[in-house]
């Protein structure tokens, strides 16, 4: 009698894994599901996937027995097979969107890049350049290096650091060994950003010298 009990749980026990293994999703869950398995780990960390059906009858499948996506236009043919056993042939587009951050307004070198500046919009991961600014935090806060066309996606190579010297501005040369601070009047011979190395010329002793922009107006001499 006990084995019999025990071998009856067995069965139930194993009855429910296969029922909830068996568990029917949505179509577009399970297109999503193997759409992410076609890209693998060329999939963009934040990318989003957006699963367009055309016309189906179906509105539960416990898997596609068969799946084929072109990656470069997003179309997907599958086999659906229901929770009765029926395969149902369904199609549509998976699309790999991006969500990235575009100027809102029209920029010009030289300005500053603020919050207010800046729209999140979603575009085709195919449309989306190697050399894209996808995270806003690398955008805002940067200078504005070659004119920003409104709505347009922003290139790494358009921005820079926003510069604490510019070429021909008055500067305080700082030199700190340790000991002493001393300082002196000069000016910049280069654009620099902070932490950028440029050329400066001493207005006491008229000497040329290498000194690292500090902050707006302050350099400090190389030792």
């Amino acid at each position: 009698m006990t084995s019999i009990r025990f071998l009856f749980l067995i069965g139930f026990a194993l009855f429910g894994i296969m029922a909830v293994g068996a568990r029917a999703e949505t179509p577009e869950f399970l297109v999503e599901e193997r759409a992410r398995q076609v890209w693998g780990a060329e999939l963009p960390e934040a990318a989003h996937i957006r699963i367009r059906l055309a016309d189906t009858h179906i509105e539960r499948a416990e898997l596609l027995s068969a799946f084929w996506m072109d990656r470069e236009t997003g179309r997907f043919l599958a086999n659906a097979v229901t929770e009765d056993g029926r395969v149902t042939r369904i199609e549509g587009l998976a699309l790999v969107t991006v969500t990235l951050p575009v100027p809102n307004r029209r920029m010009m070198p030289g300005e500053i890049v603020t919050e207010a500046d800046v729209t999140m919009v979603e575009l085709p991961v195919r449309r989306i350049g190697s050399y894209s600014v996808t995270d806003p935090g690398n955008l805002v806060g940067m200078e504005v290096k070659r004119m920003l066309p409104q709505g347009r996606q922003v290139m790494t190579q358009s921005i820079t650091q926003p510069r604490v010297v510019t070429r021909g501005d008055r500067v305080e040369i700082q030199f700190d060994d340790g000991r002493m601070v001393l300082t002196a009047p000069g000016r910049a011979l280069d654009d620099a950003h902070r932490g950028q190395e440029l050329r400066i010329v001493n207005l006491v002793s008229n000497k040329s010298l290498r000194a690292v922009a500090r902050a707006e107006g302050i350099v400090e001499i190389i030792r």
